[in-house]
């Protein structure tokens, strides 16, 4: 098969991927995906209450850790060294975790307050030309 063949094959693969669904029972195009405020708080509670925990939880065996990779690697025994490269992995991965979780709680606060400004202002102009055409 030439390159060319492989390329409109391919080509074909991924624009089939990004077509949606014809099933009028599914989603559909134009269909806007909708949510309530109430989940969208509930999730950023969520969020909030997880990095609350993983902050406080996630560095329980650090001390110990630290101490069991020091006197190993006092003895000469590698595993010490290994201990020590687990111990700083864990630490990267939960400071990594810990700003995703709080990137996802801070936007969807964000969210929730941004679409309540968004609603009193649509509400608000609403109000106000209703009122105008009783002026005119």
């Amino acid at each position: 098969m030439s390159f060319e063949d492989e390329w409109a094959a391919a080509k074909g693969g991924a624009m089939r991927l990004n077509r949606a669904p014809a099933d009028p029972g599914r989603w559909s195009p134009g269909v806007d995906l909708s949510v309530k405020q109430d989940h969208l708080g509930a999730i950023g509670h969520a969020a909030y209450e997880l990095h609350g925990r993983l902050a406080k939880d996630g560095n329980h065996a650090r001390t110990d850790g630290n101490e069991a990779a020091i006197a190993l690697s006092g003895h000469g025994f590698r595993t010490g060294a290994a201990l020590q490269t687990v111990q700083e992995t864990w630490g990267f991965q939960l400071r990594t975790l810990l700003h995703a979780v709080a990137h996802i709680s801070n936007h969807l606060d964000y969210s929730v307050a941004s679409h309540a400004k968004d609603d009193v202002e649509v509400g608000t102009s609403l109000s106000v030309s209703k009122i105008s055409e009783y002026f005119k």
